[in-house]
């Protein structure tokens, strides 16, 4: 289902809470309206849906990637960017990192970890902050 995209800072800086097997279906949600807003939009996070679980969604090539409570293990090559957030108005400093390595559980709640770079490596990063209630 297509969900309606929060703006408020409020919501927005509360941490999320880790996500249970019960949560697949805000994964789904994540995914769809991530694609409903794919002409201005990389990635979203559940609290930027109205969902305070640890849950994040992010274009990964021609496929979209769900991850339910990633963790970024490892940062390389740090460096300063600008960025800009469907919940929030302008562009923002902030500092990521070109390479991470991240766990996450899938929609069958199996564990994984995988190696990003580049942009989705940025856009993971930025989706795992919102999980964390950092807002850029």
């Amino acid at each position: 289902m297509v969900c309606n995209i929060v703006t408020s800072p409020i919501m927005l800086r509360m941490p999320s809470v880790p996500a249970t097997p019960e949560d697949i279906a805000i994964g789904r949600d994540l995914a769809d309206t991530l694609s409903a807003h794919s002409h201005e939009c990389v990635g979203l996070a559940a609290n930027m849906i109205g969902k305070r679980k640890c849950v994040i969604a992010v274009t990964d090539g021609p496929r979209t990637l769900v991850m339910f409570n990633p963790r970024i293990i490892e940062r390389h090559d740090e460096y300063q960017t600008e960025e800009a957030c469907l919940s929030l108005e302008g562009t923002r400093p902030c500092t990521r990192y070109r390479s991470i390595r991240v766990t996450y559980l899938d929609d069958s709640w199996h564990e994984h970890t995988r190696s990003f770079s580049g942009f989705v490596a940025q856009t993971i990063q930025h989706e795992c902050d919102h999980c964390e209630g950092i807002v850029i």
